[in-house]
């Protein structure tokens, strides 16, 4: 007995010249597909590597705005004579002090004289009045000096 294959009704037949061309068309779809991939990929590297902006970048010192100094009340009846000059970051637009005057009041009133004069007492101060300044001018201050420190 011998079998013959044989087509279901209905269903086109291709001539074998067809059946070729189509497997070539998918390879040239994956060759297409493959290509297009690494040059994505190339792509991304090279913007990674060439394009692709820094890091944040340390500020630029910009004008110094110079504060009227002020006395402050310590412990046990002393005073602070206290003046300050804020470093604003270039391109800053010149600010009001008001700020910048509350915030040391806020940070020096009420401290003892002996704990004030040390000086890493005083930069723990200075520390804590710098990120309330950062946090008030969001980041226009760069840096504050003390540019009178009195105790009396």
């Amino acid at each position: 007995m011998t079998v013959t294959a044989m087509t279901p009704p209905g269903a086109a037949t291709r001539p074998p010249e067809a059946e070729e061309s189509a497997g070539k068309g998918g390879g040239k779809k994956k060759k297409l597909l493959i290509i297009a991939v690494v040059l994505l990929v190339l792509g991304g590297a090279g913007w990674f590597f060439f394009l692709k902006p820094s890091g944040p970048t340390e500020p630029v010192a910009g004008e110094v705005v110079t504060l009227e100094p002020m006395q402050l009340n310590l412990a046990a009846g002393h005073y602070l004579r206290l003046g300050m000059a804020l470093q604003l970051v270039e391109g800053a637009h010149e600010l009001d002090g008001s700020k910048a005057l509350d915030a040391a009041i806020t940070i020096f009133s009420g401290h003892p004289v002996a704990e004030v004069v040390k000086p890493e007492q005083r930069e723990e101060l200075r520390a804590e009045l710098m990120a309330e300044l950062e946090h008030s001018y969001h980041g226009d201050v760069m840096e504050v000096y003390f540019t009178e420190f009195v105790t009396q």
